[in-house]
């Protein structure tokens, strides 16, 4: 079983990989852990394409995987070998609440993360509205020929995979 979900920064996709992986013990992954090198000591340090691409490839290449992220253009190949694309869509002010609830989380440590600023935070919440305009025109074109593939709604991804593994 293959997944791939996609939606704007604070989403939900983290919270539906870690669910959809422990229910049915498929490994999830972050593309944030695949762009971004969390070994660096200073926030916001990119892994090289090459290292980036290496890294997926490699998990592509596993029988099962749930993959979760903002990215499209670099990583079309997930959409193409995923059994479900599951989109994520929810209103501004929900995204954006649980940004900056996820932010103080991390913060005072509730919650493992990166090393945000509050200048991170404000650029973060800016991207996401260039973003949900800008990209999710170019995402909806790239799933139209993936439409037998698509969920856009968690419980009915959870019924699909309860009636594959049945």
């Amino acid at each position: 079983m293959k997944i791939r979900i996609i939606g704007n920064s604070g989403s939900g996709k983290s919270y539906w990989a870690k669910k959809l992986s422990k229910e049915y013990n498929i490994r999830h992954y972050d593309l944030d852990h695949i762009v971004w090198n969390n070994n660096s000591e200073t926030y916001g340090i990119k892994n090289s394409q090459e290292n980036r691409d290496e890294m997926l490839n490699e998990i592509l290449k596993q029988d099962n995987w749930i993959i979760e992220g903002v990215y499209y253009n670099w990583c079309q190949s997930t959409f193409e070998q995923a059994d479900y694309i599951l989109v994520l869509q929810v209103p501004r002010r929900v995204y954006c609440y649980r940004i900056i609830k996820r932010f103080f989380k991390r913060k005072i440590g509730l919650e493992e993360g990166k090393k945000e600023s509050l200048k991170s935070l404000k650029e973060l919440l800016c991207w996401t509205k260039k973003w949900e305009k800008k990209n999710w025109l170019e995402i909806k074109k790239l799933l139209e020929d993936k439409r037998e593939k698509v969920v856009d709604n968690p419980s009915v991804i959870c019924n699909l995979l309860n009636t594959f593994i049945e």
